[in-house]
């Protein structure tokens, strides 16, 4: 027979030894000069606020009131003619705000570049929809899921929950 082991206190133990620990962040470095992506920086100009490269892709920041210029210049100054993706986070406990960002890809160059901008909780983002018509139901998703209004939308209405749903299920 084997010898007893008592269990007190199982469920107050935890599974997990690691609970502090931190996952470091994505290694970033600065747009070379000559290359392609210092070109699409400098022909944004004074729209971009910070801009690096992140796992070969350029990451631009923007203001949230100049997004549609600056997704105009990207599309026909720059050559990014597809927007494969467009989200938001939510960092509304942290900083009140949520960061928003679109995914680009120019085809014909086979790059890509990541569009980030920061806005407020209860402020309204302009639909990109014109350009992109694949934005239609991500602006959709992201008005439905987060709550974030988006002006000149042609059909800004629920697109997953049901119509009478209240709240918005991505906030935390």
């Amino acid at each position: 027979m084997r010898k007893y082991v008592p269990k007190d206190n199982v469920q107050k133990k935890a599974y997990y030894r690691d609970r502090f620990h931190v996952v470091p962040g994505v290694p970033r470095s600065r747009v070379e000069e000559g290359s392609h992506f210092e070109n699409v920086v400098s022909t944004l100009g004074d729209l971009v606020k910070e801009s690096y490269i992140e796992i070969g892709q350029l990451v631009v920041h923007i203001d949230a009131t100049t997004n549609f210029e600056t997704m105009k210049i990207l599309k026909e100054k720059c050559g990014y003619t597809q927007c494969t993706e467009q989200s938001a986070v939510d960092y509304l406990a942290k900083d009140n705000e949520f960061e928003l960002f679109w995914q680009l890809l120019n085809i014909t160059e086979a790059k890509r570049v990541r569009v980030v901008c920061r806005l407020a909780q209860g402020l309204a983002i302009e639909s990109i929809q014109p350009l992109f018509k694949s934005a239609n139901f991500a602006e959709r998703e992201m008005f439905d899921m987060f709550g974030i209004k988006v002006n000149n939308h042609p059909f800004l209405k629920r697109i997953i929950m049901p119509d009478d749903w209240e709240g918005h299920p991505l906030l935390k």
